[in-house]
């Protein structure tokens, strides 16, 4: 089971743990309602190294994100429940739109993304490959998003 640290306590902690000789991966996004899709990209995510840091959005991130009637979930419940899965060590929330400044502080040796987005267009890849980490980019799954949940609950 895995933690929730503050942004000070997570740099401390990694610090400790690269000491260590681990490898850190790391990914982020709103992980609103969690599903299918989220769980298969953290459990090949943690297959790429011995860590695997998980930055979420806060509250006020993503509503900024996605539109005033999101998060459906809280940042404390978000949290809570993606640190209780096995394959995530540390969860931390940033409030900003980006997880550049999270990135600054994970210096992850490889930093995931989902299929719908391109290394290039991302602005975290440049930051992730100064502290000479990778971005790596793996499959979505088809049909699974949080927003296609959303629209179906409205239906």
């Amino acid at each position: 089971m895995g933690t929730v640290l503050t942004r000070d306590a997570l740099a401390a902690h990694l610090d400790e743990l690269r000491g260590e000789g681990k490898r850190i991966v790391s990914t982020n996004g709103c992980f609103d309602i969690l599903h299918v899709g989220h769980l298969r990209i953290l459990k090949q995510s943690k297959e790429l190294g011995d860590i695997l840091v998980v930055g979420i959005n806060s509250d006020a991130s993503v509503k900024k994100l996605k539109g005033e009637d999101r998060p459906i979930n809280s940042e404390d419940d978000r949290a809570e429940l993606l640190s209780s899965l096995e394959c995530v060590d540390i969860v931390s929330i940033f409030d900003e739109g980006t997880p550049v400044e999270f990135l600054k502080v994970v210096k992850p040796n490889i930093h995931v993304k989902g299929a719908d987005y391109k290394p290039q267009d991302l602005e975290e890849t440049p930051i992730v490959e100064s502290f000479g980490g990778k971005v790596k980019i793996l499959p979505l799954v088809p049909q699974k998003s949080t927003t296609s949940l959303v629209e179906k609950i409205r239906g």
